[in-house]
């Protein structure tokens, strides 16, 4: 059963000395943020102002212990904590705890975090699991909408946690604002604490390292854009509540970041800060913005990464300009796929999510390689009403249409000359609907 937030704090006036009493004080998490490998982020959030710490061991050597700092956590910031790792060491598994003043909080799950390999100028690169999705709706029925519940197929989770991922890529959607959410810093509050509680979501989070971008329904209303009133309050929510390496670059605003894992590099793109409305009938449309793009074209062409997974919430190549597909700003869709091109980029992929299906699209470049683009949604919120008869995507690969709840892993393994990318999508009970094998050396102009 969850504890809602928005319950009365009485238990302020009451000395807790025991640790049963301090699960209590336990609202969410633990939850794994970031991996390097000389630092990692333990997220928590507490019902009421607490001091949480980790204490953690290497799985090798665990009559050694490590703490991390001590955080207090305020209503100011929503009760969360972030806690840093920060004496451990490249390529290790480590056991941890999560204390809540000074007594350890015990949960019934693993709880482990790892840290990356060090790997370049000794070894091939390391084999390893991503796991990406969006669209994950946890029921609220007294605000939620009159009729059927949106959300469902709760199992899934289980099936993710049974897929034993490295990590975790939020596409959006991570959770959904709902109308009294929309417009104050509570309600923001209220909803991302009330889908984070959700109790089968906790194992995931607690021995996978996840990291987010956000689409409209976590940023805003439905299709919201660069005018929404809210949206310095809404980043400000959302880094409260993940734990990515950096908010976003100084230098852009929003939430636009990149992290590598292994010989991968992710690049998590921005698609609302920038957004123009789809709905204006004159001027300039954008959705990332030139600014991005040119963020994008230089941390592509800096990376050394085998693959270069180009992260968005809404999908990039599908040409059908209906809902929020990129198609809809035709001039800008054309000026990144042109950028992407000139700079001979190598080893790009792109991952979407946003559309309530999962289907795999190519775009074959005449002169260069194609590109894939793994659109994978929803988890747990409701299928889109697309009848495979009629799909209109010219770009959808046969037999991989699937509108269903779903999730999808990325398999990187092999020597460094020859790595391979295995894409594998999977239903709610766990069962495979389609797999694609993508190699590196498929990935150069």
């Amino acid at each position: 059963m969850r504890r809602s937030m928005l319950l009365p704090f009485l238990m302020l006036a009451v000395s807790v000395p025991d640790a049963a009493a301090q699960q209590d004080l336990l609202q969410s998490g633990p939850m794994l943020g970031y991996s390097e490998m000389f630092e990692v982020l333990v997220w928590a959030q507490t019902t009421a102002p607490a001091e949480v710490g980790v204490v953690y061991w290497d799985l090798e050597d665990p009559d050694v212990r490590m703490e991390t700092e001590t955080v207090a956590t305020t209503k100011a910031g929503a009760y969360t904590a972030k806690l840093i790792a920060d004496q451990v060491q490249p390529g290790r598994h480590y056991g941890y705890e999560l204390h809540i003043n000074g007594a350890n909080v015990q949960r019934p799950y693993p709880l482990e975090f790892q840290t990356q390999v060090l790997w370049q100028w000794r070894t091939d690169p390391p084999d390893f699991r991503i796991a990406a999705g969006s669209c994950f709706y946890v029921n609220d029925p007294p605000y939620d909408r009159p009729g059927e519940p949106y959300g469902g197929e709760f199992q899934i989770l289980d099936a993710m946690v049974a897929s034993h991922p490295d990590a975790m890529v939020w596409m959006g959607d991570n959770f959904y604002y709902r109308e009294p959410d929309w417009n104050t810093r509570t309600g923001m509050i209220y909803r991302n604490t009330d889908t984070r509680s959700y109790p089968g979501l906790q194992p995931f989070l607690a021995s996978v390292h996840q990291y987010a971008t956000w689409d409209d329904h976590d940023y805003g209303p439905d299709n919201s854009d660069w005018a929404y009133r809210e949206k310095v309050t809404s980043r400000e929510v959302f880094d409260l509540f993940w734990g990515n390496p950096e908010l976003g670059t100084p230098e852009l605003g929003g939430i636009t970041t990149r992290f590598e894992w292994g010989d991968v590099e992710f690049f998590l793109l921005d698609n609302r800060w920038f957004r123009s409305s789809e709905f204006r009938i004159s001027g300039h449309k954008q959705v990332f913005g030139e600014e991005q793009l040119q963020w994008l074209v230089d941390a592509l062409t800096y990376s050394r990464a085998t693959f270069k997974i180009i992260v968005s919430g809404g999908q990039l190549l599908n040409p059908v300009a209906k809902w929020d597909s990129y198609a809809t700003y035709p001039e800008e869709r054309d000026r990144f796929l042109q950028l992407l091109r000139e700079n001979e980029v190598q080893g790009v992929v792109l991952l979407s999510g946003d559309v309530h299906y999962t289907v795999l699209s190519k775009l074959d470049r005449p002169g260069t390689y194609p590109l894939w683009e793994i659109s994978t949604s929803p988890i747990t919120a409701g299928p889109a009403s697309v009848d495979p008869e009629t799909y209109e995507n010219s770009l959808a690969e046969p037999g991989t249409l699937f509108v269903q709840r779903n999730f999808a892993t990325l398999d990187f393994s092999g020597p460094e000359r020859d790595r391979v990318l295995n894409v594998t999508v999977w239903g709610s009970d766990g069962e495979e609907l389609w797999s694609k094998e993508i190699r590196a050396r498929e990935l150069r102009p």
